[in-house]
């Protein structure tokens, strides 16, 4: 299913672009069909953020996801988690050009391929950010004891990375239809478009709460159970270490910094709820201030955290497991997701 991931995404950031003709207004207004630049016929008012996006924030935000892109990219080269790489490489390398679409339109807020740019790559990113953090939970299960997980620890990545995938396919869709109702000029079907597009967003937050839940769930489970285990003759690879004294306090950060970008995700991807809902153009979407911290702010926090504490250095089971997957992948006839 990861294998697949760079088709599907290349599908749906087709399908969000084909979008961009129902961002442009009927009649003789201003819209990104007839205007190219700012003049007393095409304010800048008349655009869908009615702003000019600021300079200094969007460079910053650009260099950061550009510089994490390549970091991500190098370590992830390095240590050979390809799948966990594949999806913060792809996040980074999203927002990235996002922000490059941002800046572009800094000086001239009627370029329509920046717009298109920015649009399509700051909806898909988030998505590929959430995939890196699902892919250590089963890493996590495998190391403290599976049986305390209501879900299987192999379906982990299946399930969650798979859900996540579906968000972007639902969001291509609603693209689809929405280009589709505005080269008609059929506001109907632009709404039923981005009615669909925030399905998928908010199919996107059901899913990270679900995965949130059962993550508390295998918390609670694991910590009532303590009595048993200590009975137990069967121990966990991390109760092993733990009584060996080999755990190390970067378990402890790398679970803290994991923490923390699903957080931000998670913020992030209900924020945009209702920046979506109110339609292109909305009083939300044409906040600036509140879209670089609640949208640009919260996933380069995500973004950072797995980056620098990237699982290669700060989980040693997830290095261990591509070692041993390596070792045993002759032998092993059943398909896996990697780290």
């Amino acid at each position: 299913m990861i294998k697949r991931a760079p088709t599907g995404a290349h599908l749906a950031l087709a399908l969000l672009c084909l979008a961009s003709p129902a961002f442009a207004a009927r009649d003789n207004t201003p819209s990104y069909r007839t205007c190219h630049e700012v003049s007393l016929e095409c304010p800048v008012e008349a655009t869908t953020y009615g702003y000019f996006p600021q300079l200094g924030p969007n460079a910053f935000f650009l260099a950061l996801f550009g510089t994490l892109f390549v970091a991500s990219l190098a370590i992830g080269v390095w240590s050979k988690t390809w799948t966990y790489t594949l999806a913060l490489g792809g996040g980074t390398l999203l927002e990235a050009l996002g922000y490059l679409g941002r800046v572009l339109q800094h000086s001239n807020p009627w370029h329509k391929a920046a717009f298109e740019m920015q649009i399509c790559c700051l909806v898909l990113a988030p998505s590929f950010v959430a995939a890196a953090i699902y892919l250590t939970l089963k890493h996590f299960v495998l190391y403290c004891g599976p049986k305390h997980s209501l879900l299987k620890a192999s379906l982990y990545p299946w399930v969650f990375v798979g859900c996540d995938f579906a968000s972007i396919v639902l969001q291509a869709i609603g693209g689809g239809v929405a280009a589709g109702g505005g080269s008609s000029d059929n506001l109907n079907i632009v709404n039923v478009g981005n009615n669909l597009i925030v399905t998928g967003i908010a199919f996107q937050v059901a899913t990270m709460t679900a995965c949130g839940i059962l993550v508390v769930v295998f918390l609670w489970r694991y910590r009532k159970s303590r009595a048993e285990r200590h009975a137990s003759s069967e121990k966990s690879d991390f109760e092993l270490s733990r009584a060996n004294g080999l755990v190390s306090r970067k378990l402890y950060l790398f679970g803290a910094m994991l923490v923390l970008a699903y957080v931000t995700v998670l913020i992030r991807c209900i924020y945009r709820i209702p920046e979506m809902a109110g339609g292109w153009g909305n009083p939300l979407m044409r906040k600036e201030k509140e879209f670089l911290l609640l949208d640009g702010m919260m996933i380069a926090i995500a973004s950072l955290a797995l980056t620098v504490f990237h699982p290669a250095f700060f989980f040693a089971p997830f290095s261990a497991f591509r070692h041993r997957q390596r070792k045993s992948s002759q032998h092993d006839v059943t398909p896996q997701i990697s780290e």
